[in-house]
């Protein structure tokens, strides 16, 4: 059974027998999408683990792209009436294009073990465990077999759009050169499936011999990393022509480690 924001009004809080639970089904994956709270948030989707597998995108309470003004919205892509219900109950409806996504994209979606959100923002659960992570969606019973007791929250960050699947990589920058100077890096990866668009890496003083370190969530899969794109500026001219270059990158894949 996957559950695709299943309800907190009247649901949260309430006995098994009432709501959906880990119990329906021999595997039961939910995703959450709008799990702030009803008062004053308006969610409409429950909070706790309730199946074997619990996924909290983009940390389950406010999804990339909902937050669009409401004539952009409502004047969506999709049609008028799409746009309308997005308006209304977006991170609601988030859940079901998440999951019609993630039968398009089998290896996407990856959730990771976590504690909490922030700590998955913060690179404390990357890579994925030694046993891979689960996918989120259609995929997800891959995993049947693994997580029969202890409720388990995954935690990965989506797009803002079709399509919603990305992919976690975590760079690791060391600088030479011969003076500090203020700016910013970006490093763009390349590989056998695909080549990613530019992602900052760090701004502000940029020392070299220091190194930098940065989680990155790309919208493609590179597959076999070929290449690496190093870039760095200061937006202003400086008349000493400061030199700055990469001693070495170090790209690691969360999927395959």
């Amino acid at each position: 059974l996957s559950g695709l924001d299943p309800a907190q009004p009247y649901f949260q809080g309430t006995p098994t027998e009432v709501r959906l639970d880990k119990s329906d089904a021999d595997f039961v994956d939910v995703i959450h999408t709008d799990s702030a709270p009803t008062i004053p948030n308006l969610g409409f989707g429950i909070s706790p683990a309730i199946g074997h597998i619990d996924f909290y995108p983009n940390g389950g309470e406010q999804m990339p792209g909902c937050d669009k003004n409401a004539i952009s919205q409502i004047v969506d892509l999709d049609g008028i009436w799409e746009g309308t219900r997005d308006f209304v109950a977006c991170n609601h409806l988030r859940s079901y294009k998440y999951y019609s996504d993630s039968i398009v994209y089998p290896d996407g979606f990856l959730g990771y073990p976590c504690a909490s959100y922030d700590l998955f923002q913060s690179g404390n659960c990357f890579p994925c465990p030694e046993d891979g992570c689960p996918n989120m969606g259609h995929y997800a019973d891959k995993f049947k077999d693994k997580y029969k007791n202890d409720f388990v929250k995954l935690y990965l960050n989506t797009g803002e759009a079709r399509d919603f699947p990305l992919w976690r990589y975590k760079v690791t920058v060391t600088l030479s050169g011969k003076s500090k100077v203020k700016g910013y890096v970006n490093v763009a990866l390349y590989g056998s499936d695909g080549n990613t668009k530019q992602y900052q890496i760090t701004k502000g003083t940029l020392k070299p011999d220091d190194t930098y370190t940065a989680y990155i969530d790309a919208e493609v899969n590179v597959g076999e990393v070929t290449k690496v794109k190093f870039l760095w500026n200061n937006n202003w001219i400086n008349p000493t022509f400061p030199k700055l270059g990469a001693a070495t990158i170090t790209v690691e894949a969360g999927e395959t480690r």
